[in-house]
C-alpha cells in the first residue's frame, strides 16, 4: 500500500506571517493524520523560516503522529535532530537564499560526512532517507551509504507536466532509479512540486512506496478544504 506524507511547513508560514499562534502546526499534524495522512513531514530549516524548534519538539513528541523530519547536514541541526528523536529523518540540501529545495543532495561531495551522520541515526534507530536527484549514480551511492530510503526529487517532472511539455524522458529516469533502488533493498519515496496530475503519473511506478506532498495540499485546501484534498491524494496513490 502506497503511503501519503503531508508536509505542513506552510501552515507555519501562514502563522508566522502574523507572528502569532494560529494556525498551529501541532494541531494540524494531529488533524491531517485523522484525515488519512500516513505521516507528517516538517522541515526544520537552519533559518527557521517556517517550522521552529518548539513546533518540531511538540510534533515529534506525540505518539499519535509518525513524523518525517527534513534537515540539512549542518552539524548543529543534526545534533538537534538527535535530541528531538523523530520517527524518520530525510537529509536534504539547503541553501539559505533558495525559495524551496532546488535539487537533490550532492552525494559525491558530502559522502564522508553523510556516512557519519547516517551511522548516528542508525544507532538511534531512526529511519533515514536521502533526498536525491533521479540519477542511477546517486542510487548506487545511497546503497554504499547504507541508507534506508531515498526520496527522489520530482521537481523537474512536475514542472514539465504543469507546462504541458514532454516529460517521458524524466519519467523514465525516475522509473529506472526506482527499479534499481528497489533491487538494492532501498525503499523509494517521491517528493517536490507534486500536484494531482503528476502524482497520478508517478503512482503507476510500483516501486514508489511513499509520496511526500506539501505546498500543493496546503494551497489547494484554501478552495477544497484539507480533508477533501488529502482524501483525493489517497485515492490517486491507491488506484
Amino acid at each position: 500500500m502506497k503511503r501519503l506524507g503531508v508536509n505542513i511547513d506552510h501552515v507555519a508560514t501562514l502563522r508566522n506571517a502574523r507572528g502569532e499562534y494560529h494556525p498551529d502546526p501541532y494541531s494540524t499534524a494531529l488533524q491531517v493524520v485523522k484525515m488519512g495522512a500516513d505521516s507528517v513531514t516538517i522541515h526544520l530549516r537552519e533559518d527557521r523560516r517556517h517550522i521552529n524548534d518548539l513546533d518540531a519538539k511538540k510534533i515529534c513528541k506525540t505518539k499519535k503522529v509518525l513524523v518525517n523530519l527534513e534537515i540539512s547536514i549542518n552539524e548543529k541541526i543534526v545534533n538537534n535532530a538527535l535530541k528531538i528523536k523523530p520517527d524518520y529523518i530525510c537529509l536534504v540540501p539547503e541553501n539559505r537564499k533558495e525559495v524551496t529545495t532546488e535539487g537533490g543532495l550532492n552525494l559525491v561531495k558530502y559522502k564522508k560526512k553523510l556516512k557519519i551522520i547516517i551511522e548516528k541515526f542508525k544507532k538511534n534507530k531512526i529511519r533515514t532517507s536521502l533526498f536525491i536527484n533521479p540519477s542511477i549514480k546517486d542510487v548506487k551511492l545511497s546503497k554504499e551509504l547504507n541508507v534506508d530510503c531515498v526520496e527522489i526529487h520530482t521537481g523537474k517532472i512536475s514542472n514539465l507536466v504543469k507546462s504541458k511539455k514532454e516529460y517521458n524522458k524524466e519519467l523514465n529516469r525516475i522509473k529506472n532509479c526506482s527499479i534499481l533502488a528497489n533491487k538494492l533493498n532501498i525503499e523509494v519515496h517521491a517528493g517536490h512540486g507534486l500536484d494531482y496530475q503528476t502524482t497520478k503519473i508517478l503512482a503507476k511506478i510500483k516501486e514508489i512506496e511513499e509520496f511526500n506532498i506539501g505546498h500543493f495540499i496546503i494551497g489547494e485546501s484554501i478552495f477544497d478544504g484539507l480533508s477533501k484534498v488529502i482524501k483525493k491524494f489517497k485515492k490517486i496513490i491507491k488506484d
